[in-house]
């Protein structure tokens, strides 16, 4: 649990970067798995973002909220997007996943006052 998931997540990027150095071998596997998972195909990356978000939430793993909160609100998911996707967490994981379903509330309401509101995705007419 944390009190500032923005810092949390930067500080998170400096380790992942240490540990980067000093595990090359695996790290740089990670890396293009993660890649590589999250590219577009049939489905978007923002749609990735709020499944890993999701999967983050039902095996209660902070860092992944933190990452992937931040991740899916890069990728242009809306407020609405994530707290559903929290919802369908909640269903799968029961109630410890409503402990982490706050946590990750925590966490978007963070990186939403320390960033601007992206504009609303374009819709397709």
């Amino acid at each position: 649990m944390h009190d500032d998931y923005p810092e949390y997540h930067r500080r998170l990027q400096k380790v992942y970067a240490r540990l980067a150095r000093n595990l090359r071998g695996p790290m740089t596997a990670f890396a293009q798995l993660s890649a590589a998972a999250t590219a577009e195909g049939a489905l978007d990356a923002r749609t990735k973002q709020l499944i890993a978000l999701g999967i983050g939430i039902t095996v209660r793993c902070d860092g992944c909220i933190a990452y992937h909160v931040h991740d899916a609100l890069r990728a242009g998911a809306s407020r609405e997007e994530i707290l559903e996707t929290i919802g369908v967490a909640i269903l799968m994981g029961g109630g410890p996943a409503v402990m982490y379903g706050c946590e990750a509330l925590e966490a978007l309401e963070q990186f939403e006052a320390c960033q601007p509101t992206p504009p609303p995705p374009s819709s397709l007419v």
